[in-house]
């Protein structure tokens, strides 16, 4: 195997990534121009696509029957792992890219793009992968369950924040509404002749309440009444209300929805209505981030000048949670405010996207994502490690 020189290799990632930044940070901001909710958007999807077919990606799109899905792929004509790296470009409601994921996505698909100029030199095919709708309906959990990763050795994604996080996990969540059904009638000439369908809400989040003091405290469960009725003065007989049930980890999330269920047939019974429940959003598996791979790319920010903070206690959840139920992955974050804090989902935190702030986080981050990936690439003793320790997380 030719010895690596660390700090020529280094030297050469930053100086391309600093040739393609001005592609990347205007990808960013037509992204932040344009905010697209989950599964409609078109113009982002297709403003990475465009850029990837530039430097050379040959491209499947739509992807797994999804109109704003991609996959895009470069092999070189040298043998080696396959390295992906997850783009997100989806929008919130009102606020347009609070979550950052304009930068997100700029920052992973150019990521990719870089990779793309070194594997014709150590080998290795890279995949960049363009997921919609993480803030909804995640289809990194169709691709997961449909085999994407099949072929792929390490799953890669990054995220904006308030300061750089090494990534850490997040928890397992089931989205449950609850459909009950009773009888209408008057409320004060007849009620007797009525079945209150809020009557079974309400015993619902009474018993969720009090199951609440035997929950492990690391575990949430949160809820609101979505329909409770059109009229004071009339019985209703429909009302429905949404959970999300999140976990640490699937089986303890899988205790937790048994409990509910049975509380929530209890309630019907209770209320003498019918109930019925399904799942409104995808199930989202908790992260497990690899260690091996995390360490490494610790390491790798290290030598580009950033030293990682640990890993946030979140108990948020993300659809990368499924992927690394299947692929060795991790989702460090990147800061982009200059060290403030400033929480997500907010317009302040969309207007950092845009800051030499947030470029510099996007730079720092391609850097350590492509200097990871040619680790993995050219050390084939640190791969083996890494599928290693996943076998183990899977076991465990």
């Amino acid at each position: 195997m030719t010895t690596i020189n660390e700090t020529e290799l280094n030297q050469a990632i930053q100086a391309k990534t600093e040739s393609l930044l001005a592609e990347f940070e205007a990808l960013s901001q037509y992204i932040y121009a344009n905010p697209e909710l989950g599964l409609a958007e078109f113009k982002s999807s297709q403003a990475h696509v465009d850029l990837l077919e530039k430097h050379g990606f040959s491209i499947e799109k739509p992807y797994l029957g999804f109109e704003t899905a991609f996959r895009a792929t470069y092999a070189s004509s040298k043998p080696g792992p396959t390295i992906a790296l997850l783009s997100e470009y989806d929008a919130l409601p009102g606020i347009g890219h609070g979550c950052g994921h304009n930068l997100l996505g700029a920052t992973d698909t150019g990521a990719g793009i870089v990779l793309r100029y070194f594997v014709d030199t150590y080998g290795g095919t890279v995949v960049v992968l363009g997921t919609p709708a993480e803030e909804t309906n995640g289809v990194k959990v169709d691709m997961a369950a449909a085999g994407t990763f099949d072929d792929i050795d390490i799953a890669l994604c990054t995220h904006p924040s308030d300061n750089y996080y090494e990534s850490g996990r997040s928890m397992a969540m089931e989205a449950i509404e609850f459909r009950f059904h009773g009888k209408t009638a008057h409320a004060a000439s007849n009620p007797f002749d009525g079945v209150n369908a809020l009557d079974g809400v309400l015993q619902l989040f009474t018993g969720v309440s009090l199951m609440r003091q035997q929950m492990h405290p690391t575990a949430r469960v949160h809820g609101i009444i979505s329909d409770g009725g059109k009229a004071a003065n009339i019985i209703p007989d429909y009302a429905a209300a949404q959970f999300y049930i999140r976990a640490q980890d699937k089986p303890y999330l899988a205790y937790l929805h048994d409990r509910i269920i049975v509380i929530a047939e209890a309630a019907a019974q209770a209320s003498g209505t019918q109930m019925e429940w399904f799942h409104y959003e995808k199930t989202y598996l908790n992260l497990q981030t690899n260690p091996i791979l995390s360490n490494k790319y610790n390491q790798n920010m290290a030598a580009f000048g950033i030293e990682m903070q640990p890993a946030n206690e979140d108990f948020g959840s993300l659809d990368m949670g499924d992927v690394s139920q299947v692929v060795p992955a991790i989702n460090p974050y990147y800061g982009i405010t200059g060290g403030k804090a400033v929480g997500g989902h907010t317009v302040e935190f969309r207007e950092w996207t845009l800051t030499p702030e947030g470029v510099d986080g996007m730079r720092k981050t391609i850097n350590a994502l492509v200097k990871t990936s040619l680790d993995v690439i050219t050390q084939p003793d640190l791969l083996a490690e890494i599928k290693a320790s996943f076998a183990a997380q899977v076991k465990g």
